[in-house]
């Protein structure tokens, strides 16, 4: 319901994006992006539709952003309070993706609550060791920042790794070179 910041009422007229794929004369499936199976029912049909039409498909996910879009955001500076709690109940009525497929398999017996809490445990004790290995690692080479951007890397961005150098060189202790691979010995 959010370009980050912006609202989709800011963004166009309408309720979604359908419409526009209708209006390129685009065929549309508009879909409950928190269900799975909705989700690829949408995706099978639309598949189907681009082989046999040779043509695009749009699928509109319906969903809501619960949380910050990013560690940069602070969603709270443009959503208010009552649109939050209305959100989350709302929400919370039909749960998100995960448990809400949590829900269906334990119905069908096919999973339970014991091997389900055994998973998420272990996933998240991998995530953490996972997260204690990668603060050891060092960082990848600040000249990467350059590199696989353009073919043939333009004068411009030659000229802005020089730049970056000569700065770094200058103000050498702001920028914690050895966190990096070949950080001190780039700016040499």
């Amino acid at each position: 319901m959010y370009a980050i910041s912006t609202p989709i009422d800011d963004q166009y007229a309408g309720d979604g994006i359908a419409v526009r794929g209708v209006s390129y004369g685009m065929p549309t499936i508009r879909v409950d992006g928190n269900d799975l199976f909705a989700i690829y029912f949408a995706v099978k049909k639309a598949r189907e539709m681009i082989v046999k039409e040779k043509m695009p498909v749009l699928i509109e996910a319906i969903s809501y952003r619960q949380g910050d879009h990013s560690t940069s955001d602070f969603s709270q500076r443009y959503r208010d309070e009552n649109e939050m709690k209305k959100w989350k109940e709302l929400l919370d009525g039909f749960t998100a993706p995960i448990y809400r497929m949590e829900k269906y398999l334990m119905k069908r017996g096919l999973i339970t609550a014991e091997r389900t809490a055994e998973v998420r445990n272990n996933a998240k004790n991998q995530v953490r060791d996972a997260l204690k290995n990668a603060t050891t690692e060092l960082l990848p080479p600040i000249d990467l920042l350059f590199d696989e951007v353009y073919d043939k890397t333009p004068k411009h961005i030659e000229e802005q790794r020089a730049q970056l150098r000569q700065h770094l060189r200058k103000y050498p202790e702001d920028y914690e070179l050895e966190k990096f691979k070949n950080g001190k010995q780039w700016i040499q």
